[in-house]
Parts: structure tokens; C-alpha cells; sequence
């Protein structure tokens, strides 16, 4: 379908290819950008996945990420739920934790470009919780979050900071909405 589209539209300056994230049958520094819609909370590996980000981008290349992480811990029964699992919420992992996991790939310029709380409906926790452990979990502040992350493979013309935000970040025209 997506080779379809980009002839449809004329593109020639893409290329499609099918395999696992964590080891993608791609050359190393090949890159330009890496895009994902958010999958890499269902891979086991985070790690994984981003050094393999980290191999097939070129210097100076980027990847921009939607993902679903957390702030706060799931209660264990929402963890080990096949339904949240498949929703991609039990699969999701700390934000810190994500964003140390790619600054201590050695990626920069890093920027949350989006950051969104997912709502989890009562009716879908109280299939795996109790009404209690629910009231619990809503009192503790735990969120769910959809983020759309942004960084930077070093290389000629790139920096060492780290950002956080994109309000910290310099962009160039046409970046972060600018």
C-alpha cells in the first residue's frame, strides 16, 4: 500500500522494506530520517530498537517518533492486560527512561514536539482491576501519554544539547510548527 501511495503521488525519492525494527534490514549510516507511528512501545527491547536508529541514520540525520510512555507506574494487572497490551499502554515504558535511553545512545537535539494524556476508559481498566484498585490508580496521578519525540544523529552541523521541549529548542524554518 505504501509503495502504491508514493507512486500515486509521484514520489521516486522514497524506498519501502519489510522487517523487524530491531534489526532493520538496512546498511548502516543509509538514513536520512527515520519515522515510526507508534510501535516501539510493543517492542521488548527499547534499547534495541533505538541503536538500531542510531546504525542506519546518516550524520546529521533525525527521527521523529509518536510513541505512548508513562509518568507513573501501571498497577501490575493493567501491566500484564493482553487488551492494554495490544492498546499499546502495557508495552509503554517511563518517559525518563525513554528519552535517557536515546541521550545515552549518544543522540542530540532531542525534543518532545507533542505530548498528549491518553484517557483510559473506567469500562476498560474494570475488566482487569476492581473498582477500588481504579480509584486507587485515578488517585494516584499516574498518566498516559502520546508524545511525538524528535533527535538528532551527531554529525556536521549538529550540537551536543539536549532539549526537552521544543520551546528550549533553536529550530530551523519549517521545524517544530515554526
Amino acid at each position: 500500500k505504501a509503495r502504491a501511495n508514493a507512486e500515486k503521488l509521484g514520489y521516486n525519492n522514497v524506498e519501502f522494506r519489510y522487517g523487524d525494527i530491531e534489526n532493520m534490514p538496512l546498511s548502516s549510516e543509509i538514513a536520512d530520517v527515520v519515522v515510526s507511528n507508534c510501535v516501539l512501545n510493543l517492542v521488548p527491547d527499547k534499547r534495541k530498537v533505538f541503536a538500531e536508529i542510531f546504525r542506519v541514520l546518516k550524520e546529521g540525520g533525525h527521527f521523529s517518533l509518536s510513541d505512548v510512555v508513562l509518568d507513573g507506574y501501571l498497577p501490575e494487572k493493567l501491566q500484564d492486560a493482553a487488551e492494554l497490551y495490544v492498546g499499546c499502554i502495557s508495552g509503554a515504558i517511563q518517559l525518563s527512561e525513554y528519552l535517557k535511553i536515546i541521550e545515552d545512545l549518544g543522540f542530540n537535539n532531542i525534543t518532545i514536539q507533542k505530548k498528549k494524556q491518553i484517557a483510559l476508559p473506567d469500562d476498560i481498566l474494570l475488566k482487569h482491576i476492581s473498582k477500588k484498585e481504579l480509584d486507587d490508580f485515578r488517585a494516584s496521578g499516574v498518566q498516559v501519554l502520546s508524545i511525538t519525540v524528535y533527535a538528532q544523529k551527531p554529525g556536521e552541523n549538529t550540537d551536543k544539547k539536549s532539549f526537552k521541549n521544543k520551546e528550549e529548542a533553536c529550530c530551523e524554518p519549517g521545524c517544530c510548527g515554526n
